[in-house]
């Protein structure tokens, strides 16, 4: 195998425009300058959002150029940030030593100089340049409020492109036909992988390069493109490999020197060829995020780390990769474990977390899938099984769901951190895990969440969401996990209020865990004859919950569906305070008055009345999705205000009463007071 040196250079803004002499040309095949209000915008407040937590680093993308010579740098891929960064420097009054021009393109490059010089011209603009030096000076009024100075300062100096000068002896065309049919930038992740390919030798650069690129299809299961049986044996569901020197070997040759080799974009082997469909779901988290999980799984064997200070976030790929470097760890051992970690971490990921369904959410199925990928026979093709045939499958569905929905965002997933550190450290030699010991895991991870995080004030703020670094300060100890719960001396309505003063808010997980813990009620309360209409065991049930009974539909239907995006006052802030006998602002603003509802139920109707709501929420017509409002909460609130009804002068049937009383009822089902 050839090994390769990639140029790859980090530059600073000022080390761009004002270092060494360099003229930028935009080739003619190039388009125009074409970035819009919103990408410009993005862009100044991702560097402000940096600026704001004090980067010491900020890397913004690529740049990719050819040395024409006599200090010229043709610009192959970058040109829109590069053109972008240019209209910042000058919307903020910096000096710009070096050039960018638009090779063949008079109307660009004379409104370059006009909008650096202000000297009018009769000529005739680049309005893509006049827009988008507009869209800069706006977005700058927008988002900088304060410090200035300071904040030019990080621009020139803390704010980074990684630059990549293509050699002489490259196959331009090659190149350019690559980079069309991208259509994009290079990804952050294909810089990190050809970092690290360029720490191996021999065949061991094809092995990474094997794991990396079958790992990044992420929704696909990782047995499906890594059909190996020494790896998964023969039904390809177990692991039974534990570390990268006894992966299979991949013999490889790099024969010319391509560009797309040299930034790890083409792979370095030929994929075994798989006749049989692809069993593809839809991801929980993109191959960027997942990246930053493993790395962080990886450097938790190193005591002096702290993963408190480690960010989520895929903005900060490259910077966390560049701490690795910086602590002198990034060596072929360290690649090695890196890459077996992330085969493994795949493989967790694929069998023992949950995936959703291609189909849309609907109330008939479950679209939450906790299953995994086997053979059959020797020539038999291959097929989907749960991957626990009992009562517990259902259970750890619901609550590894649960998290999901709760944390969508894919910089807020230390769940699925978590969750892979358990797997690595219980999975046994054929690659099983004990679905008892799992459900206890996982119950009890969310339950440290709620006791131990979100009833604890030390680690809310203003607004009563989890500060920075808060999970891993309770649930990492020593770089170990710990999920027994610590919190037993909490007050819930200290923190969220009771009706008396105005809440600061209640976070979604605290309405996501109530219907987890309802449905679990169910599930262990409610069995065989238990289950009977009029049996004593359904009476006392409903009675638990403060309501009568409604049935059991509801509860065997239940999944956390991702239409849940919002919180909704049953009685409607559109009613408060307009005279005596309407609740005030405070007592509808605690829990007792909340429920999660689907956005598109949100939206229909946010200002109707309780007994409104409940005849269109429940209308059969289909008029409203009954999936937007599958809310195990909302349907106990919905029951109580319909058992008043009738009972009540109408417009009455749910009071501040019947709030605290249902709220009461929920902090029972909690434990909390």
């Amino acid at each position: 195998m050839i090994i390769m040196s990639i140029p790859l250079i980090n530059m600073s803004v000022n080390d761009l425009f004002n270092g060494n002499e360099a003229t930028y040309e935009v080739p003619v095949y190039q388009r125009n300058y074409a970035w819009e209000k919103d990408e410009i915008a993005m862009l100044v407040q991702d560097v402000y959002d940096a600026y704001i937590a004090k980067k010491e680093t900020y890397y913004i993308g690529t740049l990719v150029t050819f040395h024409k010579g006599d200090h010229v740098y043709e610009v192959i891929d970058g040109q829109q940030r590069l053109t972008t960064l240019y209209l910042l420097l000058v919307a903020l009054d910096i000096s710009v030593k070096n050039k960018l021009t638009y090779r063949a393109r008079k109307k660009s490059n004379d409104t370059l100089r006009y909008i650096s010089t202000q000297n009018q011209t009769e000529d005739e603009k680049d309005m893509g340049i006049i827009n988008g030096h507009k869209f800069v000076i706006n977005a700058i009024a927008d988002i900088v409020h304060e410090n200035l100075d300071s904040f030019k300062k990080f621009l020139c100096y803390q704010v980074q492109l990684i630059r990549y000068i293509v050699p002489k002896d490259i196959d331009l065309n090659h190149y350019f036909e690559i980079m069309n049919s991208r259509g994009e930038q290079l990804e952050k992740h294909e810089i990190i992988k050809a970092r690290l390919i360029e720490k191996l030798s021999g065949d061991d650069c094809a092995t990474f390069n094997r794991i990396w690129e079958f790992c990044s299809e992420m929704d696909v299961y990782i047995q499906q493109k890594y059909e190996n049986t020494k790896i998964f044996g023969n039904q390809f569901r177990n692991f039974y490999v534990s570390s990268f020197d006894e992966l299979p070997k991949v013999d490889s040759e790099i024969g010319s020197r391509k560009i797309v080799e040299l930034i790890g974009m083409l792979n370095y082997e030929n994929t075994p060829v798989n006749d049989e469909k692809i069993d593809s779901f839809q991801p929980i988290i993109d191959f960027s995020n997942f990246l930053l999980i493993v790395l962080k799984i990886t450097r938790l064997s190193d005591k002096s780390y702290n993963p408190t200070d480690f960010n989520l976030d895929d903005k900060e790929l490259i910077s966390e990769f560049d701490k690795v470097q910086s602590a002198g760890l990034l060596t072929d051992k360290f690649v090695k474990k890196f890459g077996f970690n992330l085969l493994k971490a795949k493989y967790l990921l694929d069998n023992y977390i949950v995936h959703h369904s291609k189909e849309d959410d609907t109330i008939e199925s479950n679209p939450w899938k906790l299953q995994c990928w086997q053979k059959g026979g020797k020539n038999e093709k291959g097929y989907l099984v749960n991957v626990y045939n009992n009562d517990l499958q259902h259970k750890l569905i619901h609550l590894l769901s649960m998290f999901e929905v709760s944390f969508s965002a894919r910089q807020r997933k230390n769940y699925l951190f978590y969750c892979l550190i358990y797997l690595f450290d219980n999975v046994d030699k054929y690659g099983r895990v004990s679905e008892d010991e799992y459900f206890v895991f996982l119950s009890s991870l969310a339950a440290k969440y709620f006791y131990d995080v979100y009833l604890n004030t030390d680690n809310l703020n203003e607004i009563n969401m989890p500060k920075p670094g808060a999970f891993d300060a309770n649930i990492l100890v020593n770089n170990e996990l710990i999920t027994t719960r610590e919190n037993f001396d909490c007050n819930f309505t200290n923190i969220y209020g009771d009706g008396s003063d105005k809440s600061a808010g209640i976070p979604l997980f605290i309405f996501n865990y109530i219907d987890y813990k309802l449905w679990e009620k169910y599930a262990d309360d409610l069995r065989g004859e238990r289950t009977r209409e009029g049996s004593r065991d359904r009476n006392i049930f409903f009675e638990t919950l403060g309501c009568s009974d409604f049935g059991l539909k509801i509860f065997e239907q239940f999944y956390f569906s991702r239409t849940r995006r919002s919180l909704e006052h049953f009685y409607p802030k559109a009613n408060t305070d307009r005279d005596e006998n309407d609740l005030t602002d405070a007592q509808i603003n605690c829990l007792g008055n909340y429920a999660m509802i689907g956005s598109e139920a949100n939206s229909m109707g946010s200002n109707w009345t309780p007994k409104v709501k409940l005849d269109h929420y429940l209308d059969s017509s289909g008029k409203v999705r009954q999936v937007s409002v599958a809310s195990l909460k909302f349907m106990v609130m919905m029951q109580i205000c319909n058992d008043n009804y009738g009972k009540r002068i109408q417009g009455y049937e749910w009071n501040f009463d019947d709030i605290s009383v249902h709220q009461g009822k929920m902090m029972e089902l909690l434990g909390v007071q």
